[in-house]
């Protein structure tokens, strides 16, 4: 066989073991056969080839490792695994042991690195490194600490028994590391004009803030404020509706590190929609007064300075499959987004790197100078909607 003498296919070297076993791996199972293929490494230089069943064991044993570890479909294979090693042991060597274990299922994801490959093959995804993937690789581009990882390894633990841990619970673990480490920033990603009308023209202040707020001993940074803001579309309402608690006309909210202001009237551009949110400000509201306990707001926004903010980019990352079936029908074509958003100035500090929590809306993570930042998840669980 080794000598290349007969066709491909035509002979196997097997092992005699039981053909009446009642396991079917025990029965004379492969061992080599021919196969007229380039090696990566040794060329043309073999034409036979060994099945992982016989190669599995006799590897472990040639780098004396200790234990095998393997997915519960092994189990099975553990009998042939052994028999093979005796074989061909030597008493003073260390003997492999095959242990198994459940893989690690998470919903709406795959780690399998066959149905991975196929997904790169097939173009849907570029690398093993996308940001969507739960590789190493992919999890680290996007910006998952490997403390949190470890943490979620730990939480999830070790069974024989096959289940699928709910890709929440990995966010949590990932929030729950973030919100440690991650510097406190303003951002608004989809920007309507608010005008203070009693606010100084050309006034601006810089007001103090954390940036690590449970942290006593962090850094502060200077926001600059100013007559002409940006706050986020979805947090106005012209009219009130139940249980909304945030901008309307008539009702106060505290501009984080700010003031308190008042929504008094919109304008609108001929199709009717809204332009700006004219409002008032209570110059005795600042944040850190005595006299704050004086006001009674049920919401506090964020906000940029439109004449100070800083244009950013952000990869907003969703589930690879839309459905819990793993099949190529139910991939979630909106998994991948560009957006664009308005930072306050401190973001031009921030280097590469750096972990970042977007006040109200989640934790991002910087992949270049350019502002360019890749989002982590967001602040609360709101993954499947």
């Amino acid at each position: 066989m080794s000598n290349g003498y007969f066709k491909e296919g035509s002979y196997v070297l097997r092992a005699k073991i039981d053909m009446n076993s009642s396991n079917i791996n025990m029965r004379d199972p492969i061992m080599y056969r021919i196969l007229y293929k380039k090696h990566y490494r040794t060329g043309k230089k073999w034409c036979i080839y060994p099945t992982y069943d016989w190669a599995h064991g006799q590897c472990d044993y040639i780098e004396q490792i200790s234990h095998s570890l393997c997915s519960l479909e092994f189990e099975n294979k553990r009998p042939l695994y052994n028999w093979f090693i005796k074989q061909l042991y030597n008493k003073s060597n260390i003997i492999p042991k095959q242990i198994e274990f459940s893989r690690l299922n998470i919903s709406n994801s795959i780690t399998s690195k066959r149905q991975i490959y196929c997904l790169i093959k097939h173009k849907i995804i570029k690398s093993w490194e996308d940001p969507r993937l739960l590789t190493i690789s992919g999890l680290k581009k996007r910006g998952y600490t490997s403390i949190s990882l470890k943490d979620f390894i730990k939480g999830v633990g070790i069974t024989k028994r096959n289940s699928i841990v709910e890709y929440s619970l990995l966010e949590f673990y990932v929030r729950k590391h973030l919100n440690k480490i991650s510097i406190r920033v303003m951002v608004v990603l989809n920007p309507i004009k608010v005008i203070i009308d009693n606010y100084p023209e050309n006034k601006v202040e810089f007001l103090t803030s954390k940036n690590y707020p449970k942290n006593l001993q962090c850094n502060f940074r200077k926001i600059p404020f100013s007559k002409y803001l940006y706050i986020e579309s979805d947090d106005f309402l012209e009219k009130k509706k139940l249980n909304f608690f945030r901008l309307y006309i008539g009702n106060k909210v505290r501009l984080k590190n700010a003031y308190i202001i008042k929504a008094d009237y919109v304008i609108k551009d001929s199709t009717g929609k809204i332009q700006e949110i004219h409002c008032s400000y209570y110059p005795n509201s600042k944040s850190g007064n005595k006299n704050i306990n004086n006001y009674k707001v049920k919401c506090t926004l964020h906000w940029v300075s439109i004449s100070h903010c800083v244009p950013i980019k952000i990869n907003l990352y969703k589930i690879l499959f839309s459905k819990k079936k793993l099949i190529f029908e139910y991939i979630n074509k909106n998994s991948k987004k560009l957006i664009y958003g308005y930072s306050e100035p401190f973001i031009k500090t921030i280097k590469t790197g750096i972990y970042l929590q977007f006040q109200r809306i989640g934790y991002f993570y910087s992949i270049n100078n350019n502002y360019m930042f890749n989002k982590i998840v967001s602040i609360k669980n709101k993954w499947k909607k």
